[in-house]
């Protein structure tokens, strides 16, 4: 039975943790960036696009898809560092909390 509460205890824990990485994330922000850094796309944790920056040189109508594969990267690049970032934050806030293998934080 003792072994039952710890469960249950910890289960909490992970709840409450996860209730606090969800509130976390919505506030983190990244920049992915691709062309040099001539463009940039802003992602909050949730992986949401909030900005998207084209240095005024790449825009050339007669050659569009040169700027769309730059987006593409770019959104890439910052989905690489959300992800990143959420593992990092995932393992300071679990701290000794042991998670059963495979289980992701957020849920």
């Amino acid at each position: 039975m003792k072994n039952l509460a710890n469960m249950m205890k910890q289960a909490q824990q992970i709840q409450a943790k996860a209730a606090e990485m969800q509130e976390k994330l919505a506030e983190i922000e990244v920049t992915g960036q691709s062309g040099g850094g001539m463009v940039l796309v802003t992602m909050s944790g949730k992986h949401e696009v909030k900005r998207v920056k084209i240095d005024r040189g790449l825009v050339d109508p007669d050659d569009a898809e040169v700027l769309e594969d730059l987006i593409a990267a770019a959104c890439n690049d910052a989905r690489t560092k959300v992800e990143q970032t959420v593992r990092e934050q995932t393992e300071e806030m679990m701290g000794g909390l042991k998670l059963p293998p495979g289980m992701k934080l957020p849920f």
